[in-house]
């Protein structure tokens, strides 16, 4: 069997799958749940409620992002997740995973809501 490129990997993740690794991120470093969704919820354009539930269902990445609505702002994520500079990246799926990562990584390193959210 041939081995899946990363692109082709983050595609067929759920959400279900990664949400927790996010609560748990933010939560270790002393920043809240609602802050998480808040961010979240800029990003994406899901509640809070919205992003629970489909943190309970089988709602792959490649669903969960095309449902989303991105802000004009999310353009300028910017910096280094995994080794890689998210401005950089080509696959827009994998970007727009990698945004998210670079935001929810940014809450847990202590940055204001008002920067993350880039208004």
């Amino acid at each position: 069997m041939a081995r899946l490129s990363t692109d082709e990997r983050i595609a067929r993740m759920t959400f279900a799958s990664v949400y927790p690794h996010y609560v748990a991120k933010v939560t270790r470093k002393g920043r809240t749940l609602d802050e998480l969704h808040a961010v979240m919820s800029w990003l994406t354009g899901y509640s809070a409620a919205e992003l629970l539930a489909l943190a309970a269902s089988e709602l792959t990445l490649t669903e969960f992002f095309a449902q989303a609505a991105l802000p004009p702002g999310a353009n300028r994520i910017q910096g280094l997740i995994c080794g890689i500079r998210v401005e950089d990246i080509e696959n827009p799926l994998t970007q727009q995973v990698r945004y998210l990562d670079k935001v929810v990584d940014e809450l847990a390193r202590g940055k204001k809501l008002s920067s993350i959210l880039r208004n």
